[in-house]
């Protein structure tokens, strides 16, 4: 959710289980006070609140502690996710998430647990081979300061190269859980409007895949055939460990929860 969801998150609460974890973002476009009203909302309504700490949008290290400390005051600090963010350059003296880690400022807010990001698309900006040197250093940085690690990834609609990362994931010899994102039902002009923007493959043959077509843009779509197929493919695999998913909401909280549940009953 953003700092603006939280009327949308008291409309979704009756159909999201207690103690589901909810991400909460770092935009340009928010400031801290939206930021702590989101988190503080989260866990109020008996969640657990994953603020963002968008690493190049801090403009120096007073404004990281104060942001902790304003979430440390409502709850929120167990669990946080850090990430590079947007910015061509740093607003500040992180030029990227593990700058953060390493600060060793995160433990003194009470932080326990640290989502990293995971890209098994690739990033359009940044080179696969220093994705995995991130992505190990990240990891490494975690355990060497006593904290937990979990990789929640950029949202995909192919379950191929899902699968192929989280094997090499493994063979590195990170264990740590797997969040995979997935898209929330969502119309389908809109999931390929943030596909695109984040450099995430579209094409004809993948969206076919998971189950929407490209020369019908008016309808809408969900996950049923891409978190399927994944469960099928992680059940054949021994080696992958903790798996789940991470629900990207573009279509909104109530839309996914209310989709999270009727796929569970309906398999239940």
């Amino acid at each position: 959710m953003t700092g603006k969801d939280v009327a949308g998150l008291e409309e979704a609460r009756d159909s999201i289980p207690a103690g589901t974890k909810i991400n909460v973002t770092f935009l340009g476009n928010e400031d801290l006070d939206m930021r702590v009203a989101a988190a503080k909302a989260v866990k109020d309504m008996g969640f657990i609140p994953v603020p963002h700490i968008s690493a190049r949008r801090l403009s120096s290290e007073a404004q990281l502690e104060e942001f902790l400390a304003r979430l440390q005051e409502v709850g929120a600090t167990e669990h946080v996710f850090a990430v590079g963010g947007d910015p061509a350059e740093p607003e500040g003296p992180y030029p990227d998430s593990l700058s953060v880690i390493r600060s060793g400022i995160l433990q003194k807010y009470g932080v326990k647990e640290v989502s990293i990001a995971g890209y098994p698309e690739g990033h359009p900006d940044i080179a696969e081979d220093v994705l995995w040197r991130h992505l190990e250093d990240k990891s490494a940085a975690l355990a060497e300061q006593g904290l937990k690690a979990v990789i929640l990834t950029q949202f995909s609609f192919d379950t191929d190269p899902v699968t192929a990362w989280i094997t090499e994931v493994r063979k590195r010899g990170i264990q740590s859980e797997i969040r995979i994102g997935t898209p929330g039902p969502a119309g389908i002009k809109r999931l390929i409007g943030f596909a695109r923007r984040f450099g995430i493959g579209a094409n004809a043959m993948i969206v076919k895949k998971y189950g929407f077509s490209l020369t019908n843009l008016m309808g809408t779509a969900g996950p049923d055939r891409f978190v399927g197929d994944l469960a099928a493919l992680l059940a054949e695999n021994s080696a992958a460990g903790s798996v789940k998913l991470h629900f990207y909401t573009f279509g909104g909280l109530l839309a996914t929860s209310r989709w999270a549940g009727e796929y569970v009953a309906a398999r239940s």
